[in-house]
């Protein structure tokens, strides 16, 4: 478990040193504006006068409410039993029964509004809690923990303890953290078994999204945007998700990266995956250090590492990548299987810069030896047609002639044998 002392090495948030515990200097002016106030001239009073309000600026409304303040001041308690304990603490706002109702943290501005919100807690300060039994556990200790924690939403935060730092928005978002420090959840179930444990472990993760990192216990500094994303991790680091049911079924892998609606989605232990597309990766599961870009890109080829894939297999009927021909190097020649595989030559058959120039200019010449033959049969098969055509014609022409003669031959006469 972190103490406060350590945030500078274990929250990089920014925090200013002078916003660290004790609070009396961001508090120093709020007395003496409240002081102003009182002593203003009284232009109009409320008939009947409200009840209610007592010495300190403070207010109280409810069965047992601020029972037991003593110097605290600017402390509002409605409910039963709101801030019930408060004593010497100040700044407090509990709202609905149970508010705050052991609170007497000398630091106080908390706010907690929602029956049983923060209802636990003791010393922990600057405390935001919206929703029924929001933050119910959170109890803080002498130190400091259990601060700075903001809570919306129904049973949020509801098992913190001494975690501090932690933002939860969202129905039992952060739901079982109890000492995990500075991690964000934004979405119903998000977040929602992070240290579970209560080790300590899962700290700077970021959820986005309904059930977004829902299963994760001692996973850190993961970051996932999308619904389902992942989802199922489990103890994995660094891993990074953004798309519905990115990298979902993840639970020990690490360093994984996946954009993309279901990218990565079936990824459980692999590491070091980077994954760009709409269903990208679906057949990486434990495998390592792909690259795979496009809609469906690595599509039925099984699980692999060590591999770079562009495209969807039987999508892509054209490949341009600019700044390539015409650009002299040295070096091996690349050459490209039957499976659009990119490699060098084979070692048996090495070929030089100056052979692959040589049989690249004797594949021009023959693609020129072509076209003319090309063109050469394309002028006979012309010639041919025009004789064809000529011939034809002269076959008319017989048969008008051989037509004509035939009707000008003489009638033959019979000559009569006596």
């Amino acid at each position: 478990m972190y103490s406060l002392n350590q945030v500078n090495k274990l929250v990089s948030c920014g925090r200013d040193p002078a916003r660290s515990l004790p609070l009396w200097r961001g508090f120093l002016l709020i007395p003496l504006i409240l002081v102003c106030f009182a002593f203003a001239p009284q232009t109009r009073a409320l008939v009947p006068p409200p009840d209610g309000c007592y010495p300190g600026f403070t207010t109280a409304e409810g069965c047992q409410a601020l029972q037991f303040v003593t110097t605290g001041v600017g402390n509002t308690g409605l409910g039963w039993r709101a801030l019930f304990s408060a004593a010497g603490s100040s700044f407090n706002t509990g709202v609905g029964a149970g508010a705050l109702v052991l609170n007497h943290a000398p630091d106080g501005a908390n706010t907690a509004v929602g029956a049983a919100s923060l209802l636990l807690n003791v010393f922990g300060s600057r405390n935001t809690a919206v929703g029924a039994a929001a933050m119910v556990n959170n109890a803080g200790d002498t130190g400091g923990n259990g601060s700075f924690n903001g809570a919306v939403g129904a049973f949020a935060l509801n098992g913190n303890t001494t975690g501090f730092s932690n933002n939860a928005m969202g129905d039992s978002a952060l739901f079982r953290n109890e000492v995990g420090a500075a991690n964000t959840a934004v979405g119903d179930l998000a977040l929602e078994d992070n240290d579970a444990t209560g080790a300590g472990k899962a700290n700077f993760n970021c959820a986005f999204g309904a059930q977004a990192l829902q299963g994760n216990v001692t996973g850190d500094s993961n970051n996932a945007v999308g619904a389902s994303a992942l989802v199922g991790n489990d103890d994995g680091l660094f891993n990074q998700a953004f798309g519905a049911f990115a990298l979902s079924s993840n639970s020990s892998g690490a360093s994984n990266v996946a954009i993309g609606d279901s990218a990565a989605a079936h990824v459980t232990s692999g590491s070091f995956n980077t994954v760009v597309g709409d269903t990208a990766g679906q057949d990486i599961t434990d495998g390592t250090d792909n690259i795979y870009i496009g809609a469906g890109a690595g599509t039925e080829v099984g699980n692999e590492s060590q591999t770079i894939r562009i495209g969807q297999p039987g999508f892509i009927g054209a490949c341009f990548i600019q700044g390539i021909s015409g650009v002299g190097v040295s070096g091996d020649p690349v050459v490209v299987d039957g499976n659009g595989q990119l490699g060098t030559a084979a070692a048996g058959s090495p070929l030089s810069m100056k052979e692959v120039l040589k049989q690249r200019e004797i594949v021009q010449q023959l693609k020129t030896t072509t076209e003319k033959q090309a063109a050469r049969i394309a002028l006979q098969e012309n010639q041919i047609h025009t004789l064809t055509a000529a011939l034809k014609q002269q076959a008319e022409q017989i048969q008008k002639v051989s037509a004509q003669l035939e009707m000008i031959r003489p009638t033959p006469r019979v000559v009569e044998n006596r």
